[in-house]
């Protein structure tokens, strides 16, 4: 299928007009086409094969309407670093439409009514990431917005200096937020409430529509979803970076990617945005904030589901949350049974993550191919004499388990990436775009795509980040 032949639908407009503002994109200046994602390509069920290259573009750029496309934007409020906003929306984001279960946004695409003082703009850097980061937690697993193609321009935008113009498009099952809920909630709109519930139920539940509490039991996949998530992002060393309500998924996925990293050498109080200040989305404060948020989302549904049922759900997301990170952690170890220190181990491994300075993801790595011969782990490491009890604890851990060592490390090769997209890796191909060369964003989406793999032209990549570049801060124009 061609994007000629393409219909899009939108349902979201069937919701009364206070939901969203109908707003066409503002084109940007000489637009030029940096990348194509086949992955996505497919997931929209078209044709690879026949697609065309300038149509994408043009797309993009919002100078072709497909059939069937209102572009809008949403309205939503949202916590902003622990203080509520009562109206923020898509500020730099317009929606075309659905097809195949995704909603496409453009991010970049101009003001609409929601942009307050912004310009609705992105810029080339922050595209780069967010177009490269969400098919690489994609291909780690981790559930999260996707991404079908970027485009640059020459128009300037204005951030900490002029810099150029640039539009994802991306995809989401839902664009629906935990603010989305907050906006009818503070502003007494009840019944826009229950009609935004059913929208998600719909859209996203399906399997829950005509279930007695309803209602309970979305809120209740919520609370499981978003746990997981959590877990998800500390088990890899993922720093999202601006956890607001306003950033957090209602059906439990990776949003809105800002100044977010993967952590360097390993720091449990590691921030990755320099705005904040006082450490609240901090990595080691990720859980407790999913907890915070959901909270939040709780209050908000308080006049459709009593607080005490709302309460009961929620106590489930430490349980949640630790049955996952265990699971996870038992896998990056090659743990093939749970035994009840298990948890103790995986503390004492992050105690001598930090005490050494330990590259997180190059150490997971090299553990994948331990076999009680430790002069490479012991080369990643400022502590060796911890990290040497340690791996007495865990020479006898993996005594426990039933399967071969060969057998071990083929799962671990498999959960524990070879590669991940560091912040110094990301600024290599954006310094690159910004001279029109784009060779190295195409590399590194086919290196995040298969961060398993071994990739030897990319070895380099796969080492310890160079002491010039470990645990930047980044801003929220990232």
């Amino acid at each position: 299928m061609k994007l000629s032949d393409v219909t899009l639908t939108t349902p979201y407009l069937s919701l009364d007009p206070i939901f969203y503002h109908e707003v066409a994109p503002t084109p940007l200046k000489k637009p030029h086409l940096i990348s194509i994602n086949s992955d996505a390509v497919s997931l929209l069920g078209l044709d690879n094969n026949t697609l065309d290259p300038k149509e994408v573009e043009s797309l993009l750029n919002g100078t072709l309407t497909l059939k069937g496309s209102r572009p809008y934007a949403m309205t939503y409020a949202g916590h902003q670093f622990g203080y509520y906003v009562q109206r923020l929306g898509d500020g730099r984001a317009i929606n075309l439409g659905a097809m195949n279960g995704w909603n496409l946004q453009l991010k970049g695409s101009g003001v609409t009514r929601y942009s307050r003082q912004g310009d609705g703009r992105a810029v080339l850097r922050s595209s780069i990431r967010e177009y490269l980061m969400s098919e690489a937690m994609h291909a780690l697993g981790i559930p999260t917005s996707r991404a079908f193609a970027i485009i640059g321009s020459e128009e300037k935008v204005a951030r900490e200096a002029w810099e150029s113009g640039a539009i994802v498009l991306r995809l989401s099952r839902s664009w629906i937020r935990f603010g989305s809920f907050e906006y009818f909630f503070h502003t007494n709109k009840h019944q826009e409430l229950e009609k935004l519930a059913d929208f998600l139920l719909h859209e996203s539940f399906p399997h829950l529509e005509g279930v007695e509490d309803s209602y309970l039991k979305m809120y209740s996949e919520i609370v499981k979803r978003t746990a997981e998530l959590m877990a998800q992002w500390q088990s890899v060393g993922f720093n999202h970076g601006v956890m607001n309500t306003d950033n957090m998924s209602a059906i439990g996925i990776t949003i809105d990617y800002g100044p977010f990293a993967f952590m360097d050498t390993f720091e449990s109080g590691y921030i990755c945005n320099h705005t904040d200040s006082g450490g609240r989305y901090s990595y080691d404060n990720q859980p407790r904030i999913g907890y915070w948020n959901l909270e939040r989302l709780a209050h908000a549904l308080s006049p459709l589901i009593t607080q005490e049922k709302l309460k009961h759900e929620l106590e489930k997301y430490g349980e949640y949350f630790t049955a996952k990170l265990l699971e996870l952690l038992g896998a990056k170890l090659g743990l093939d049974t749970s035994e009840e220190n298990d948890s103790e181990l995986f503390r004492s491994l992050f105690t001598l993550m930090e005490n050494g300075r330990i590259d997180m993801t190059p150490f997971f790595r090299h553990l994948s191919r331990y076999d009680q011969n430790r002069e490479q782990l012991l080369a990643l490491t400022l502590a060796p004499n911890q990290l040497n009890e340690w791996c007495d604890r865990y020479d006898t851990r993996l005594a426990l388990n039933t399967t071969t060592t060969d057998a071990r490390h083929q799962r671990m090769l498999r959960t524990n990436p070879k590669y991940v997209l560091k912040n110094y890796i990301l600024q290599e191909a954006i310094d690159k775009a910004e001279q029109r060369d784009f060779t190295l964003v195409n590399d590194l989406l086919m290196l995040a795509q298969n961060p398993y793999d071994e990739h030897p032209e990319f070895e380099r990549y796969a080492g310890i980040t160079p002491q010039e570049h470990t645990n930047l801060k980044l801003s929220c124009s990232s």
